[in-house]
């Protein structure tokens, strides 16, 4: 999940893991920019977020420029989806024993050459196989870097900083996804989509360089005959699969994953391409970025005291954008449905990242973390894959209505657990 502005939790009960933040001053505690370390940090993701916001749109546009295909896109897609899967949960194990500065540095290196090389080969117009293990090595990269990026705040900035900070992440990001479509859009249009991932791979070039000023103070050394990292990582999963509450929530959204992204990521682009156009279909993301910018202003100030039912309940709309591509919706109602995805998926993003903060140990926040996102995505490449196949089979139409009638029962299907009913947000451990 994203990062988030929630904070419930970590001002009264300190990690047990994450280190001493770097500022190591009440202003910096106070005013997060005043951190030299955060500022450097704040100026890397930023860059990163926006190149990585403009990536989907020229992937997906750059690929049809080069093989006319849904299935080529689906599987270049795939690529990427199931190492970034398959290495998430060892980056949990990873971001809780070694400095997460160091593990920042070193995945968007490799994030921004390997997106290099993906943009050579499309602007050559080489054979798109070898697409493939270019995709494998970028997703890889992004299944280590997820968990060093939802542990590393609290490493840089403290008490309600930490609080500033995240809120102050969370408009970049959401800004990004705003522009960043429209701008990849217009790239694709003009010069092509593998300029704009020349400019993804420039933005993870230059966040490394901004993450290299960062440095945090080293580990202790663990002691001899400690856990091993198989030890920690059990201990994640022992919890993750004690809380019904959280594996419920997992479940529902590997279902709602693998339908929405086969279908908005897929067949979205290949629909668009004979219709709205490149142009149309990055306006029609931005919007979904205008909505989630919109919900994440307001949710600073917002506060509930159960809101897992709210949120999940509203998760359903953002189902709709899937049915109406289906049916064929003028731009301007595709648009305004994105445009309540973004509100309603940043709304439940900032409950279920609160919600986790209050009652998840920090010490095992990384590992539960990662079982959450490795799980719900873990369907993914299926929708990615089979995607095509049935809209082959059955038609798009079809395939975009019913799988956007089964994501919006399945964010519907928590709400049958009594736990998850009562989760209040208050309470610092349940």
């Amino acid at each position: 999940m994203p990062e988030t502005d929630a904070t419930e939790g970590r001002e009264t009960e300190p990690s047990e893991n994450a280190g001493t933040p770097v500022s190591g001053t009440g202003l910096a505690a106070e005013h997060p920019f005043r951190s030299p370390a955060f500022r450097w940090f704040f100026a890397g993701r930023s860059i990163s977020m926006a190149g990585n916001a403009m990536s989907p749109v020229a992937l997906a546009f750059g690929v049809l420029e080069v093989t006319d295909s849904a299935t080529w896109l689906s599987a270049v897609a795939a690529a990427s989806m199931v190492p970034m899967i398959a290495t998430m949960i060892l980056g949990g194990g990873i971001a809780d024993r070694y400095r997460r500065d160091t593990v920042l540095r070193l995945t968007s290196l490799g994030a921004g050459l390997s997106q290099a090389a993906v943009a050579v080969l499309l602007l050559t117009h080489q054979n798109p196989a070898l697409l493939l293990p270019l995709s494998a090595l970028n997703g890889t990269f992004q299944g280590l870097t997820t968990p060093a990026l939802r542990g590393i705040v609290p490493n840089l900035v403290a008490g309600r900083g930490f609080q500033k900070a995240s809120s102050l992440l969370a408009s970049v990001k959401n800004t990004t996804r705003i522009l960043g479509p429209t701008a990849a859009g217009l790239l694709t249009v003009s010069v092509g989509g593998g300029w704009a991932i020349a400019a993804d791979a420039a933005a993870f070039l230059l966040a490394a360089a901004f993450f290299s000023r960062i440095s945090l103070p080293s580990l202790e050394p663990r002691a001899e005959g400690g856990p091993t990292m198989l030890d920690e990582l059990r201990q994640g999963w022992d919890y993750f699969s004690s809380k019904p509450w959280i594996w419920t929530v997992t479940l529902a959204f590997a279902v709602f994953n693998a339908a929405n992204v086969g279908i908005w990521q897929i067949l979205g682009p290949v629909i668009a391409n004979d219709t709205i156009g490149a142009e149309g279909w990055g306006l029609v993301l931005s919007s979904r970025g205008v909505g989630a910018l919109l919900a994440s202003v307001i949710m600073v100030k917002l506060t509930m005291r159960r809101p897992m039912v709210p949120a999940l309940a509203s998760m359903a709309l953002a189902a709709v954008p899937m049915i109406l591509l289906g049916t064929g919706a003028h731009m301007v109602w595709l648009a305004v449905a994105a445009f309540v995805s973004g509100v309603v998926g940043e709304f439940f993003t900032v409950v279920w990242e609160t919600v986790n903060y209050t009652h998840v140990p920090e010490r095992l926040l990384s590992r539960v973390g990662a079982y959450d996102e490795c799980l719900s995505f873990s369907s993914i490449p299926v929708g990615q894959l089979s995607v095509p196949i049935l809209a082959a089979a059955f038609g798009t139409a079809a395939v975009a209505v019913t799988g956007g009638g089964v994501a919006a029962a399945a964010m519907l299907m928590p709400l049958l657990v009594p736990s998850l009913r009562r989760m209040e947000i208050n309470r610092s451990s349940d």
